[in-house]
């Protein structure tokens, strides 16, 4: 799978609140479109499993989960139909979301450019009319504590609304990977830093 190139986008996110559905016809050929918020590969493959049309001429599809995305055409021409499926997502800055278009074939041809707006505009039209929740910025950091403090601080970091991605045992404490909202970054760090006395610094990824 590959690497989104915009992990670090300072806009607002944005996912669906739920499934939905969007249905249009394109010189006779039926495009439908499904999507869903997923959390990671294994829901968006899940869900394209689930609503793949047996009797459709193609399930393209395309999802995005954080930093991991990916793309199937599905027997159209390479490059029409899952890219600007994920052109539609990402236009529409959304993350944690999967669609799934089915076309059935009508008779008339449309072109590789045809496909392209037939597609990426199915996708687009059904996230557009989706009711859809803001995801929370977050950054992620990396932060070494000792085992002394190691209690108040998983405490504490539960309830600023930080992820513990990974926490690595070491000899004198634990190495934390963190996905910190970006409204708690500054008051968690100087937190932090006061309780370590100093000795201890939260540390974005990307510093």
């Amino acid at each position: 799978m590959a690497k989104a190139s915009n992990l670090e986008s300072a806009v607002q996110t944005w996912s669906l609140a739920g499934a939905v559905e969007h249905e249009r016809v394109i010189k006779n050929s039926v495009f439908r479109a499904y999507a869903a918020p997923i959390r990671d590969a294994e829901e968006a493959l899940a869900f394209i499993k689930a609503h793949a049309v047996p009797d459709a001429s193609h399930n393209c599809w395309a999802f995005k989960a954080g930093d991991v995305f990916r793309t199937h055409d599905a027997g159209e021409p390479g490059g029409t139909a899952g890219r600007p499926i994920l052109a539609a997502i990402e236009g529409q800055c959304m993350d944690g979301v999967c669609v799934l278009v089915a076309r059935w074939f009508g008779g008339v041809k449309l072109g590789a450019g045809g496909l392209v707006r037939a597609y990426g505009g199915t996708a687009s039209a059904c996230l557009h009319e989706a009711p859809k929740v803001p995801l929370i910025a977050r950054t992620p950091c990396r932060f070494h504590c000792p085992f002394t403090h190691l209690a108040q601080v998983q405490a504490h970091l539960g309830s600023q609304g930080v992820d513990a991605l990974q926490c690595d045992y070491g000899a004198d404490g634990a190495d934390f990977i963190l996905a910190v909202p970006d409204s708690a970054l500054d008051n968690l760090s100087v937190w932090l830093r006061d309780l370590t006395r100093g000795q201890h610094a939260l540390h974005p990824l990307n510093e």
